[in-house]
């Protein structure tokens, strides 16, 4: 792991024990994550929560970002962060969180405001139905933190859904995630024959399913990579996110719905198998 650009680019950040199971995001992936927020970064104020390494965090202060706040539960990792932090020597400019970060004492630790907070929460919490609420009350409490111009950011698998268990598959019927013409799924489009889009203007396909005109589904397959790229981050991704096969697999599944109360989103950048979300807050008209 290293940082890519800026005061540190291609400093090596040390990695997490070897029996501490990570997911770090490929170093494509992230360039295009900050190439989405140029312009949000140099003298932004950053929460990074599920921080691991700190990769984002420190790849947002090597870029210029004012400050940030890392959240990260497991204190072998938190060891690790804060070596990452003292070599860098940016100990001026971070604070670290040890605690859940979904709870109340990480919330109160947000700057306000903050210009991005990013959360990367285990993939398995995001494959339970109250790992999911619990995440977007994170989000949605986040969101209300955000400057004018920030941005709350989400990365999940993709496609993103959660098992029923026996108790809820006997009780209320849930949606599910087939398919249906009222309830289809989008998806992002096949490799286009043509590389004549720029990355700035990737195509968009607008999801109106939560009745919201900003939520979007955009792909990095829009023209802003290469096909090797391409190819390197789905495999990396699809790795990852690789699912055991096994009788609880044939469980019943219903698609994750990431609308939030109160933010406009989620404008989703999907990556292979994975995916970052990014809200914003909706803010209130006068008169």
């Amino acid at each position: 792991m290293r940082i890519i650009a800026g005061d540190f680019r291609s400093r090596k950040l040390h990695s997490p024990p070897e029996d501490v199971q990570t997911r770090p995001i490929p170093d494509r992936v992230k360039e295009s994550i900050f190439s989405i927020l140029r312009g949000h970064t140099p003298g932004g104020v950053f929460f990074d929560a599920f921080a691991g390494t700190g990769a984002i965090g420190l790849e947002a202060l090597s870029r210029g970002a004012k400050s940030c706040v890392f959240v990260e539960q497991d204190r072998r990792m938190a060891k690790v962060l804060e070596r990452n932090i003292a070599e860098l020597e940016v100990v001026d400019r971070t604070e670290v969180v040890v605690g859940d970060a979904l709870g109340v004492g990480a919330l109160a630790r947000c700057p306000r405001p903050v210009t991005i907070a990013f959360l990367d929460p285990p993939y398995a919490v995001m494959h339970e139905k109250l790992g999911v609420a619990r995440v977007l009350a994170q989000v949605g409490a986040l969101a209300e933190r955000l400057s004018d111009d920030g941005f709350v950011l989400l990365r999940t698998p993709w496609p993103l859904f959660y098992e029923l268990d026996e108790e809820t598959q006997k009780g209320e019927p849930e949606s599910s995630g087939r398919k249906g013409k009222k309830g289809a799924e989008r998806r992002t489009p096949s490799r286009p024959g043509s590389r004549s889009d720029s990355a700035g203007s990737r195509a968009r396909h607008r999801d109106k399913r939560a009745g919201n005109d900003w939520t979007e589904v955009w792909s990095i397959e829009d023209g802003e990579l290469d096909d090797e790229a391409i190819e390197e981050i789905q495999g990396e991704a699809d790795e990852e996110t690789r699912e055991p096969k096994s009788e609880a697999s044939k469980a019943p599944r219903v698609k994750v719905e990431l609308v939030v109360p109160g933010t406009l989103g989620p404008e989703t950048h999907v990556y292979g198998s994975m995916a970052v979300h990014f809200y914003a807050r909706k803010k209130e008209h006068l008169g």
